[in-house]
């Protein structure tokens, strides 16, 4: 059943909710909400069958959540923050992909996030200048409304079949809709590059797992790399998996592994 919560500014949060135990939520990257991603979902269930309450949510204007344009990296944070005191004040954060950015960001911000588990998080160089290009590009599209360049310009440096099945895919209207939310994901990646990663992290005192599949793309590599060396408590770790993706139970065996005391 689905649950909601507010944050601070208002906007309705959406999630599902499963398992008991240590809290875990999972923060999803660019195209990933509750409707089209049966692998989160599965996810989901294979943490909370280890012994895990986890919380799959919308993020602000996606599925069934709440919030309007522009979307922002403070909006999202504030939906963490709620998310993590409707569960009692204390969780650990999974990220995925853009995810892990914004996970990053609400860890800096928000008291109680106890551990970092990061998805192939798709950092720019450190103190480059393309993230802040990207983010006026995706500004300017989605100030334009149009939501199919939006969406096409933010997957330009993926496989390109990836937009296109997506693009002539059912559920197309959905994503459609959510088009302007890829600005916060913008938005996260161009904070990471926004000053040296040392002092952009420094109150992330917790410990840190950056997660590879074992056929990374390259970049994915030299980001979790600078995640690492950035980080005071940071280690990086392989999964099965290849091209960007990754099995559930696979995932979840490696995520309970390092979400252990």
């Amino acid at each position: 059943m689905t649950g909601f919560v507010e944050t601070a500014q208002g906007v309705r949060i959406a999630y599902d909710r499963e398992g008991s135990g240590p809290a875990v939520i999972l923060v999803g990257g660019a195209g990933q909400f509750r409707a089209v991603d049966p692998g989160t979902r599965a996810l989901t269930s294979e943490l909370a069958r280890r012994g895990y309450d986890v919380v799959h949510y919308d993020r602000p204007g996606r599925g069934d959540s709440g919030g309007e344009a522009p979307f922002t990296l403070e909006g999202e944070v504030a939906a963490v923050r709620a998310l993590v005191e409707m569960v009692g004040g204390r969780a650990s954060l999974f990220g995925s992909s853009s995810g892990g950015a914004i996970a990053l960001a609400a860890a800096v911000a928000v008291a109680g996030v106890e551990r970092l588990l990061l998805w192939e998080v798709p950092l720019g160089a450190e103190e480059g200048e393309d993230g802040a290009a990207f983010l006026a590009e995706i500004d300017a599209l989605a100030a334009s409304g149009d939501r199919e360049a939006t969406l096409r310009r933010f997957m330009a440096g993926m496989p390109p079949e990836w937009f296109e099945g997506m693009r002539n895919g059912p559920a197309w209207p959905m994503f459609e809709r959510m088009a302007p939310s890829v600005r916060a994901d913008a938005e996260a990646l161009a904070w990471t590059q926004s000053a040296p990663r040392r002092r952009l992290w420094a109150r992330v005192e917790v410990p840190v797992v950056v997660l590879l599949g074992a056929g990374a793309f390259p970049f994915f590599a030299e980001a979790a790399d600078s995640m690492v060396a950035s980080l005071g408590r940071a280690e990086r770790a392989e999964v099965p998996g290849a091209g960007h993706g990754w099995e559930p139970a696979d995932l979840a065996k490696a995520l309970a592994s390092h979400l252990s005391p």
